[in-house]
């Protein structure tokens, strides 16, 4: 019997999916769930349970976090990625490593193909195809959902008619958690004009009383919250929690998908939202202009090419050794109030602040050079354009 590993989340897609490769093309299914943060205990449990009853002939639990915080998450935060300077890649980054992962797994029990149940309409199925053909061409890759064109009504009717009961209204919501946000897609995201309804988003208002929280970053990584320090991960975790309760971090990111058309996607990212934003005020005192500047650049492009599934090409990792390299002197404190549905940045405090010197305040007092220093430096600044304007006799009406 022919091996196929299914990339298994426990949802509607992949749950017909493991019963159609089971029951219609007659393969031994093996299911691989690779956790990044979006499950606990008890529900990756749960999940395993629910393979098996749908057929699966071996399942596995993987948990990634802490390696998907330290080749992905981390640089997300030194770049300050947010797609369309709005949305930090939740489920963009996680699809790439969850592919990594999956496809690893089936070159390790042998499988002569694997499958995922992203449909034909979207990214996923980019960034899973990519990842799989560049590590293991060898190996089919077999996709049901898009393949046939399938609607989630259709999924949820094949479902029933093989004895397997699936709701139809929470099919009508698809909802990936992670440790880098959780993305919510429904009816509504597929308009252009209604927005999600909040009990759509999985956090709702429970604290109305403004908190603040301070976030402590070493070398670019945030090491503690409020002056107790743990890894990353487990801070961003904690973030989170902290976070929820004021229901911050919900918007929907609208953009171009790689396959060309326009898409919406509802997102809840408290942790992801305040840690890039309060790592960026940091940087704003701790960073030259031109480190910025290019970090802006290069953080662009970086959180582009991984969005759109190009992880494994090798320009990726050089972008990533020069955002590790800015990061030096980005050491400091950042206090964050938490406010219902929003938040704000009060200041920083950093032994590399290059703002907490003596050669000047902005707009007040000029302490490292005289009054002649400043007309000489701008005149000779001036000699470009004055240049130009002469030679070319401009009026400038």
């Amino acid at each position: 019997m022919k091996k196929v590993v299914l990339a298994y989340s426990g949802g509607l897609d992949t749950s017909y999916c493991l019963k159609y490769l089971k029951n219609e093309k007659g393969y031994e299914v093996h299911t691989v769930l690779v956790d990044t943060g979006g499950f606990d205990a008890e529900e990756l449990s749960a999940i395993e349970k629910r393979a098996y009853e749908l057929g699966s002939a071996q399942h596995a639990n993987l948990t990634i976090v802490d390696k998907y915080y330290d080749k992905a998450i981390k640089y997300l935060i030194f770049g300050n990625v947010l797609k369309n300077n709005t949305y930090p890649l939740s489920v963009s980054a996680e699809r790439v490593f969850q592919a990594i992962e999956a496809i690893k797994y089936a070159k390790k029990v042998g499988a002569s193909a694997i499958a995922h149940g992203s449909t034909g309409a979207g990214n996923d199925q980019i960034r899973f195809d990519l990842i799989f053909q560049t590590i293991a061409p060898e190996i089919e890759i077999i996709t049901p959902i898009r393949d046939l064109k399938l609607s989630r009504q259709e999924e949820v009717d094949y479902l029933a008619q093989n004895g397997v009961h699936y709701s139809w209204e929470k099919a009508q919501y698809s909802i990936n958690k992670g440790l880098w946000g959780t993305s919510v897609g429904g009816k509504e995201t597929l308009t252009s004009s209604q927005p999600l309804p909040s009990d759509a988003y999985p956090s709702q208002l429970k604290k109305e009383e403004e908190e603040k929280v301070r976030l402590h970053f070493e070398q670019g990584e945030l090491v503690g919250l409020n002056g107790q320090f743990d890894k990353p991960s487990n801070n961003i975790v904690a973030l989170e929690k902290l976070a929820n309760a004021f229901a911050i971090g919900r918007d929907i990111h609208v953009g171009d998908t790689i396959i060309g058309i326009k898409g919406r996607v509802g997102f809840e990212a408290a942790a992801p939202l305040i840690i890039i934003k309060a790592h960026h005020l940091l940087e704003k005192h701790t960073l030259g202009k031109w480190q910025q500047y290019w970090k802006e650049q290069l953080g662009n492009w970086y959180g582009m090419l991984f969005h759109e599934g190009q992880f494994l090409d090798p320009v990726m990792r050089n972008i990533e050794t020069f955002l590790q390299d800015t990061q030096k002197t980005v050491n400091g404190v950042v206090t964050v109030s938490l406010k219902p549905y929003h938040f704000s940045l009060d200041g920083i405090e950093s032994d590399n602040d290059l703002m907490n010197t003596g050669f000047g305040q902005y707009g007040e007092m000029n302490n490292a050079w005289t009054s002649d220093d400043a007309k000489g430096f701008i005149k000779i600044l001036g000699n470009a354009q004055n240049i130009f304007s002469s030679v070319n006799h401009l009026d400038h009406d």
